[in-house]
């Protein structure tokens, strides 16, 4: 089969490798039919975060299930799903824990296309067929009612962005409703979903960011805009607050944004380790600080529940890419970019 390799910076390609085969009863074989750039992956074109070459890439994607092992139940050929993005077992004590992320059967950080970061390489999805070694516990069938290319990214970044406000839902929706804000610090697709689920939830939003196709996209999913070059100072501290541009600086000022008692969610990587946080500040207001990788299988339902709900996420996508063009496409992404096929 073919699969997509990252040989250089700037430069992607077709590679042949053997195909995946079924070896255990629980495994599955899954068609990707539409894939998309993970904010990572963009990170990754543009020097941001440099690999090695050699790997296969692709990690965000649904697919359809092509052949499954005599153990296998919660999914039959045929059938649409979503592939999350790390691989779990999902019997182990962190998977009954729903912290996915970490299954303590394999080796940490287990996933699929980022094979220099991976603990264990499950392949890219930009390939012919990708292997799901636990299909009962990872693969989440979706209806045919749901457009493929708009939940390209449930594998990882929608349910980064959910994660940012998912889990406080209820604490806002117990606040005088002119106390029911987030303020959301964008860059690339993670803001933005996080944008998404926060109006969806009848929640205000001030997106903040540079770009203006972002603040464009922002504004259609229900936002009030603000661009970073033209600093509003009026704000007030918000409840929740959402970082997600990986710049420390806004980090900080993301954190000093928050309410007493509130919560900041931040879902940057910082390479430099030596960041600075306001802790004195953060502490005499009980400032709640969440960082880490989302475990993305135990939210995927929740976050489908709410896509069923009216929750509408086209903005987000940037681009629609035929497969075949995926060589020279992937090397240019700036946005969230969907790759499809038949």
């Amino acid at each position: 089969m073919r699969q997509l390799t990252f040989e250089e910076a700037g430069r992607y390609a077709w590679r042949d490798v053997a195909d995946p085969e079924i070896t255990e009863p629980q495994q599955a074989l899954v068609r990707p039919l539409a894939v998309a750039c993970c904010d990572l992956d963009v990170a990754v074109v543009h020097g941001r975060l440099p690999m090695p070459p050699g790997h296969a890439v692709g990690h965000e994607g649904l697919g359809e299930v092509v052949a499954v092992g005599d153990g296998v139940s919660g999914v039959r050929v045929g059938d649409r799903v979503v592939v999350p993005f790390q691989i779990n077992c999902g019997h182990c004590r962190e998977c009954r824990r729903g912290v996915t992320g970490s299954c303590g059967s394999l080796p940490m950080m287990a996933m699929y296309g980022m094979a220099p970061l991976a603990g264990l390489d499950g392949g890219g999805f930009m390939s012919d067929l990708v292997l799901v070694p636990y299909a009962d516990a990872m693969l989440i069938p979706v209806s045919d009612a749901v457009d493929l290319t708009a939940v390209a990214s449930l594998s990882d970044n929608i349910p980064d962005g959910w994660r940012a406000v998912g889990p406080y839902r209820a604490e806002l929706a117990g606040l005088d409703p002119a106390d029911r804000r987030v303020l959301v610090v964008g860059r690339l697709s993670i803001g933005l979903y996080a944008t998404a689920f926060a109006a969806a939830l009848g929640f205000h939003v001030d997106y903040v960011d540079t770009n203006s196709d972002r603040l464009a996209a922002a504004e259609k999913l229900g936002a009030a805009v603000h661009d970073l070059a033209k600093p509003d100072k009026s704000w007030d501290p918000y409840p929740v607050t959402v970082h997600t541009s990986g710049d420390s600086a806004l980090l900080a000022a993301s954190l000093r944004a928050t309410w007493p008692d509130g919560v900041c969610t931040d879902t940057g990587i910082y390479p430099q380790y030596n960041v600075e946080m306001p802790l004195l500040p953060m502490y005499t207001r009980g400032v709640r600080f969440v960082t880490g990788r989302v475990s993305a299988r135990a939210v995927i339902p929740e976050i489908l529940d709410v896509l069923a709900g009216g929750c509408d996420l086209r903005p987000v996508v940037d681009r629609v890419v035929p497969w075949e063009d995926a060589p020279s496409a992937w090397p240019a992404m700036n946005g969230k970019t969907v790759f499809t096929r038949a």
